[in-house]
């Protein structure tokens, strides 16, 4: 599994991408903190980071998706998922490998937005006056729905060999499980009945959350959980393919 983890690792590096992802996103939420007056943190009356936590998920439906989709459709398309089978590892293994690199570049990623973090806390009035307990409960759903979306971009990976096709359907499934069953819950037929237990099947309930600074177990549960239903079928997909 290591093996894997720092072949893509390695991957991600040694060309653009890795980097190309981390300016990105980084530029994306530069932009809406600093410069555009309608969510510049300057001309709030307050200090704030509201706007990364609101901003990220939508550029990680992008980010994530353009990411993950090389993670088997480039494979397959090459011929060398064939030789990824004949090593001495199992698919689990290769699935975890790839999971895992992929996660470690949305670190990479999220750690220079504690400059920006920094810099809302000095210009506080007083300095520090922050919701420091929010902010840290944010990133921690922040980490988890990226984890989601890696995990249902990996699966969109190997249902095609087309990384365009990948892409499209992992960011439509991405999508999908964020806010689909918040506006399927808004319809008229699930307005006074299954409305909440409707949008507790969505990620963004779950991401809403914790993004209060309440972690709660049931939470984490939930994004653990849609992780591994993920990763399983993404192995089961794998298996049926050999």
């Amino acid at each position: 599994m290591l093996s894997i983890f720092w072949k893509e690792i390695h991957s991600f590096f040694s060309s653009l991408i890795g980097y190309l992802v981390i300016g990105v996103f980084l530029v994306s939420i530069g932009l809406f903190m600093w410069v555009f007056s309608d969510t510049s943190v300057l001309d709030y009356n307050f200090a704030t980071m509201d706007q990364l936590f609101s901003i990220a998920p939508l550029v990680f439906l992008f980010l994530i998706p353009a990411v993950t989709m090389r993670s088997f459709a480039e494979e397959r398309s090459k011929g060398t998922i064939e030789f990824l089978f004949t090593k001495p590892i199992t698919t689990y293994q290769i699935i975890m490998g790839k999971y895992l690199a992929n996660v470690t570049l949305v670190v990479f990623a999220l750690l220079p937005t504690l400059i920006y973090y920094y810099s809302v806390y000095q210009l506080g009035s007083p300095i520090g006056n922050l919701d420091s307990g929010a902010i840290i409960g944010s990133y921690i759903g922040l980490f988890l729905l990226s984890g989601t979306f890696i995990a249902i971009g990996m699966l969109a990976s190997t249902l095609t060999n087309n990384q365009i096709i990948s892409f499209i359907l992992g960011a439509f499934l991405c999508f999908f499980f964020h806010w689909a069953f918040l506006y399927i819950a808004r319809m008229p037929v699930f307005a006074t009945n299954f409305d909440l237990l409707i949008q507790k099947l969505g990620i963004s309930y779950h991401y809403s959350s914790i993004s209060k600074g309440l972690v709660d177990t049931r939470d984490i549960v939930y994004f653990l959980s849609m992780i591994f239903i993920f990763l399983y079928t993404t192995t089961i997909v794998l298996e049926k393919r050999k």
